[in-house]
């Protein structure tokens, strides 16, 4: 099931989630490693971009080992989001995005309240300049990451991607809950088939993708080109060479203990190495993730959390290796 986006064609249409916090350049490396196809950059705010931050253009920075990658933009200005578009593709840290991810699906309050994210869902005449905007500002794809609507009583996936699709986007990306939802279940599958029947572009399926099993499903329920893993990478980049082997009809085994603690470790270097003494903080909510389930590393994953150290982070993932615990 190929999936064509550009000139980039992906044999299984696997994508890792732009998330905040998450999905930097360091996780991205890794999940490319086990099967990720396609990758965004965690979500750069188009209105930090007019203001030169040097953190936004952190957040901005690809190289030629992340592609495909793209980047991904929020805002509410049409003029702001497509300047910052162009301005990116032109004056990136390292290489130029293969395309450009519109967000309109972000639930946090302090993106919705500014009329951002899944905001947007509510303004479709504004979301539609945006888009049509950035289109005519950058020479690459440009794709709309969408929800299934605002609440229950508003479920607007369809009409909303059509408009994106009549205003020059590429792809879409459909998380099958609604703004009000967050993350909680359940995920709406009939929606993302309806917007899938509706299209003439591609449609990528998106929310509660935790194992092979779940891919398949949403796959052949709603005939979508795609899928986009988010939460259920964390810690676990290894979900994507579990899908991957699942849709070539292979066996597939898990990462024993070991496996899980050594690819941690690696994750740690590579965030050393983009974020220098920075990547202690930030890696301890991996570390926990990683070491999740493990019977009795309670007590272990609380110095994790409170290591100071690459030594002392590093020293406690070999312990847990060769103790389980």
């Amino acid at each position: 099931m190929a999936l064509q986006i550009g000139d980039i064609e992906l044999k299984y249409g696997l994508m890792l989630a732009p998330m905040a916090g998450v999905s930097d350049r360091a996780f991205r490396l890794l999940c490319r490693e086990y099967g990720a196809e396609f990758c965004f950059t965690e979500m750069v705010s188009a209105k930090a971009v007019q203001f030169r931050d040097k953190k936004t253009f952190a957040l901005a920075h690809i190289e030629k080992e992340d592609m495909p990658c793209a980047l991904q933009l929020f805002g509410a200005e049409p003029d702001v989001v497509a300047q910052s578009a162009s301005y990116l593709m032109q004056n990136t840290i390292g290489a130029p995005p293969c395309s450009i991810d519109i967000n309109m699906g972000c639930p946090v309050r302090k993106i919705v309240s500014n009329g951002e994210g899944s905001a947007l869902m509510r303004n479709p005449k504004l979301a539609g300049q945006i888009i049509r905007q950035t289109v005519q500002a950058v020479p690459v794809p440009v794709s709309v990451k969408i929800r299934a609507g605002w609440d229950e009583t508003k479920k607007n996936a369809v009409s909303f991607a059509l408009m994106a699709q009549e205003n020059g986007a590429s792809f879409v990306t459909v998380h099958g809950r609604t703004r009000s939802q967050m993350y909680a279940p359940p995920v709406d599958w009939e929606i993302i088939k309806q917007v899938k029947e509706s299209l003439s572009i591609p449609v990528i399926g998106n929310g509660g993708i935790f194992c092979a099993q779940d891919a398949l499903n949403m796959l052949a329920y709603t005939k979508c080109d795609g899928v986009m893993v988010a939460r259920g990478a964390m810690g676990n980049p290894f979900l994507f060479a579990e899908i991957q082997a699942a849709l070539a009809g292979k066996a597939y085994e898990a990462p024993d203990l070991n496996q899980r603690m050594e690819t941690a470790k690696r994750h740690l270097l590579f965030m050393l190495k983009e974020k220098a003494d920075a990547a202690i903080f930030e890696f301890r909510k991996h570390a926990a993730w990683y070491t999740k389930g493990i019977k009795g590393a309670a007590a272990l994953r609380h110095q994790l959390n409170t290591a100071g150290s690459q030594e002392e982070i590093l020293e406690l993932l070999e312990r847990i290796k060769k103790t389980g615990a």
